[in-house]
């Protein structure tokens, strides 16, 4: 239905919120006689899990995503957990804190506008990515935190009836965090994952390490994407952080169609950005492994904080350094070891279990933020 003028033989629209729980016909606003009755559900509590919409026996194509919710607290944005099952699966293809799924990294809530996620104040989750399902869906909100949420007002705009195309995947979202990685070592934004597919993007939340590295610069760091047959090095890969979200010698906040870093807290030196691949597709026939390197660059008046700090310390392509007999105005690529990084990332896949790790604790995902 990318043609808004066709009109398709069979298909039903629904909506499914808190006036119509069930989305059926003839059913909407049922708790207050056709007014005001039950526009969100109230009180939900920790341990508590919500239905956000389902369907079963049928085909279908999930639509839009829209949400908000009275706490936006960094423990509420990755206290509440977002799963979707599709086709009677028993594990979720979606699965991920509620904030970083629609694009808030870091637990912080900001206004920004991309192709598929949205929030035009900063104050509501809209997710627009198409999700096909062929025989059933079903959409969940977890409560993991420990507050209880009193006010849910959402809508999960679906249609049912659809044709989906053999050839169409299954939506999934797999969130990670390492708070602290090994010297050399890159993050793994996607373990590996087996199937053929599309990788659509990610959201990123960055907490750099100024205890060891003081300010300096965290994101030289590369996007590697290995395909199918790669072995040590990847097909795909990129230049670094800033670069691979469009911009370039540092980032500040702003938010576009296929790109953005709607927090840039340089007070605090935290960053939550996102890159979406839809121009640009990244696609794989059976296999797809995601990393990003863990690199920075320092200046000389950074060096002096390393010295207090005695971090270990290693320029690219060389041996770790004696901070004692380090020249002072050395300047350069350096790993990194200590920073904060975490991600959800979204992809299509020819199945709907992906088998990656289950997501994180509830303690794991709010540490420190």
């Amino acid at each position: 239905m990318n043609d808004p003028c066709i009109l398709v033989p069979g298909l039903r629209t629904r909506w499914a919120t808190a006036e119509n729980p069930d989305a059926l016909p003839g059913r909407g606003g049922s708790a207050g006689g056709g007014r005001k009755g039950r526009p969100c559900v109230v009180g939900l509590q920790p341990g508590q899990t919500l239905v956000l919409a389902q369907a079963q026996g049928t085909s279908g194509r999930v639509r839009r995503i829209w949400l908000t919710i009275r706490d936006r607290s960094p423990a509420m944005l990755r206290g509440l957990r977002l799963r979707c099952f599709w086709d009677g699966a028993a594990t979720a293809a979606v699965d991920a804190p509620v904030g970083d799924f629609f694009g808030h990294g870091l637990g912080v809530i900001s206004a920004f506008e991309s192709a598929w996620f949205s929030s035009p104040e900063g104050r509501s989750f809209v997710c627009t990515l198409p999700m096909p399902f062929r025989t059933g869906m079903r959409i969940e909100l977890v409560n993991e935190s420990a507050m209880a949420e009193d006010m849910v007002f959402y809508e999960v705009d679906f249609t049912v009836g659809d044709r989906i195309e053999p050839e169409a995947g299954y939506l999934h979202a797999h969130w990670r965090r390492e708070p602290k990685g090994i010297l050399g070592q890159d993050f793994l934004i996607l373990p590996e994952l087996s199937g053929r597919g599309r990788f659509l993007g990610a959201c990123f939340s960055v907490i750099p390490d100024t205890a060891s590295y003081g300010r300096a610069w965290w994101g030289e760091g590369e996007v590697k994407a290995f395909i199918d047959d790669d072995g040590d090095l990847p097909t795909l890969c990129g230049t670094g952080t800033e670069d691979y979200i469009g911009t370039g010698w540092a980032q500040g906040r702003y938010g576009h169609l296929w790109q953005g870093c709607p927090v840039a807290d340089e007070t605090r030196f935290r960053y939550g950005f996102y890159r979406l691949h839809g121009p640009d597709p990244v696609v794989f026939d059976r296999r797809l492994r995601l990393s990003i390197q863990r690199i920075g660059w320092t200046a000389p008046d950074k060096l002096v904080h390393m010295r207090a700090s005695r971090p270990p310390l290693r320029f690219l392509h060389g041996p770790e350094v004696d901070l004692d007999r380090l020249d002072t105005w050395r300047t350069g690529i350096f790993e990194r070891a200590g920073d904060d990084w975490a991600s959800c990332a979204w992809f299509y896949l020819d199945r709907p279990e992906s088998g990656l790790p289950e997501l994180a604790p509830v303690a794991e995902r709010i540490a420190g933020l």
